[in-house]
């Protein structure tokens, strides 16, 4: 089995891993200004995506802008979420070079488009492939690959839940405390495999117990809901926003959701099977208020001791444009930051400097800001956890700005472990 790496080599963004030169494992963008694609222009026979991120899926309709219509296999949720995705792409950049495909390849995306549940094995450009719940995201999976002799697990971005449950911090107020995402449950499949292609997101990363970051970004908004201020959430549409609505309403925070995440979080209750409590997130949905935006709703909500949850994660755009600057002026309000921050992105210069550029002008912010590690990646505990099963299997390490050196941590107990380079092409 030959790999070629396409992207997601050493760095964060536009997976893409070809097998063969016929099966395409993702096809994503790196977020950047310009944005950036997978090198080369591959022909494959078929697609397999392991979830609906754009780092993963963002640039897949482009496959299908020439004569050639590969058969794109997913989950029902990644379907989804990637035709979301696509057309807001479409929305905000289309016909520039931000947008690499065209509304006629979004449609032919639904037309070569093939489902598949977890465990269900189907065959794609002649391999049998099977899905895993990767934990990551709704409908995220870890792909197996099987050629009748080599059987390669690409595991996709994914999470584990804690290996047990730590004392809940004093004054939790949520009921039983989680051991991971209130919002999908966490990878716990192990299949047989001769090689794994691994992400290392986290890999010198060790996350604080879940109950104990969520505990503190309750007491965090709700102290400052009761001194009467306003708490601007920025979040990622997909899975962020999900699992702070869920968040908020265990704690019986009072919050407004609002942007991208607004459609997702709809759109997933469609597909109770893929999250971990559907009840629960039914519930999150009914304790959340949905902003239209109509009639000068966000300047309102802005005024209000709630908690907004709103895109973009990054204060790159979406509706956290409209809020931050209503709320900056006042150091009793607060920017709570949910997740990573690029270089060079306005949260990080907020995070950085105490400023930030919104609608191109740079304003200061007095509203205090606060960052919570929610990540949905397994940190260096969880990926060596994972990797306890595939002791005797040949490790590739991908998808993290320190592969090498996860791989060279790996090596020196024992695995068989690399960190191919983007561009290369490996013999496994």
């Amino acid at each position: 089995m030959q790999l070629r790496f396409l992207g997601g080599a050493g760095e964060v963004g536009r997976s893409a891993v070809l097998v063969d030169d016929s099966l395409l494992l993702d096809f994503g963008l790196l977020t950047a200004e310009p944005p950036q694609y997978p090198v080369g222009t591959p022909d494959p026979d078929a697609v397999v995506v392991s979830h609906g991120h754009l780092d993963h899926v963002g640039t897949v309709p482009a496959l299908l802008s020439g004569r050639n219509r590969p058969p794109i296999h997913w989950t029902p949720p990644t379907r989804e979420l990637a035709l979301t995705l696509a057309r807001d792409t479409l929305k905000l950049h289309g016909q520039s070079p931000h947008c690499p495909f065209t509304e006629n390849d979004v449609k032919r995306v639904t037309e070569v488009s093939e489902t598949h549940g977890y465990r269900e094995t189907f065959e794609a450009a002649g391999y049998e492939v099977t899905f895993y719940n990767a934990g990551h995201i709704p409908g995220s999976a870890h792909v197996l690959v099987d050629d009748g002799d080599t059987r390669l697990l690409y595991t996709g971005d994914f999470h584990l839940d804690e290996p047990e449950a730590a004392d809940p911090p004093a004054g939790f107020d949520a009921g039983e405390p989680p051991v991971g995402q209130r919002l999908v449950a966490g990878s716990t499949a192990r299949p047989d495999a001769d090689v794994v292609l691994c992400e290392s997101t986290y890999s010198d990363v060790e996350h604080d117990p879940r109950a104990t970051v969520e505990h503190r970004f309750a007491q965090s908004v709700k102290t400052t809901l009761w001194g009467g201020g306003t708490v601007v959430v920025p979040a990622f549409a997909i899975g962020r926003t999900q699992e702070l609505l869920m968040i908020c309403e265990a704690h019986d925070i009072p919050c407004y959701v609002d942007g991208m995440g607004t459609e997702v979080t709809e759109m997933l209750r469609q597909y109770p099977e893929f999250v971990r409590d559907a009840d629960a997130l039914r519930r999150a949905k009914s304790h959340a208020r949905f902003v239209t935006g109509r009639d000068g709703q966000r300047k309102r909500i802005a005024d209000q001791p709630a908690a907004i949850v709103t895109t973009s994660g990054m204060l790159s755009g979406g509706p956290a444009m409209t809020y931050i600057p209503e709320i900056r002026a006042n150091p009793v309000n607060k920017i709570t930051l949910t997740g990573y921050q690029v270089e060079g992105t306005p949260s990080r210069e907020l995070i950085e400097t105490g400023r930030a550029e919104i609608d191109g002008r740079v304003m200061p912010v007095s509203a205090r800001v606060e960052g919570y590690d929610f990540s949905a990646h397994a940190d260096h505990d969880g990926l060596r956890r994972f990797l306890d099963a595939y002791e005797d299997a040949e490790v590739l390490v991908n998808h993290g700005d320190r592969c090498a050196a996860f791989a060279e941590e790996l090596r020196a107990d024992g695995y068989d472990a690399s960190a191919p380079d983007l561009g290369a092409t490996v013999e496994v």
